[in-house]
């Protein structure tokens, strides 16, 4: 199969995280506005093309408050830095559909190589509208503060308020371009 253009469907699609938080639990969240360009043939996925831009502003932790201080300076400071970027690099095929999708994430002006666990899930026709679906499952853990996002606060007992790993999670519905 050659390599194919793929639409991601935003609206059966996830770019989330969980952080822990005060050192007990952890706090989900998600970003609302993103999009993708995958260029990739689904039956190997070596020699795709990824990048993915996410509105760093759409962040959504169902917490206003919170949401508002992670879009300020502290954290994301998206007046200055309206966009999370990752573009892939390198991509190996680990097995069967599993696959390590080295890029570069720029996070507030910082770039750092990741790499994500992906798998893909297979394919499907739509049955609405007859198209191709393709799914894909993303999973990595990256340390915010290599990233410049160093905002603390100690908790009375003992610890802090926002973990420094975060754990991202996507799931990827994408349609094959006409």
């Amino acid at each position: 199969m050659a390599k194919t253009t793929w639409n991601v469907d935003t609206a059966h699609s996830e770019v989330g995280f969980t952080v822990k938080h005060m050192m007990i639990s952890k706090v989900k969240g998600t970003f609302n506005d993103f999009s993708a360009v995958i260029e990739a043939d689904v039956e190997d996925l070596t020699d795709s093309n990824v990048e993915v831009t996410i509105d760093a502003a759409s962040i959504d932790t169902r917490q206003e408050g919170r949401d508002d201080h992670l879009r300020g300076e502290d954290f994301f400071d998206v007046e200055k830095y309206p966009k999370i970027t990752f573009v892939a690099t390198d991509i190996k095929k680990k097995s069967g559909n599993n696959y390590d999708v080295t890029g570069d994430l720029t996070i507030k002006g910082t770039t750092k190589p990741v790499t994500v666990d992906v798998v893909y899930e297979g394919q499907s026709k739509d049955p609405m509208s007859g198209n191709i679906v393709a799914g894909f499952s993303a999973d990595t853990t990256i340390n915010r503060k290599e990233f410049g996002l160093t905002w603390n606060a100690p908790v009375e007992t003992g610890g802090v308020l926002v973990g420094e790993d975060i754990k991202v999670h996507a799931e990827i519905e994408a349609h094959k371009a006409e």
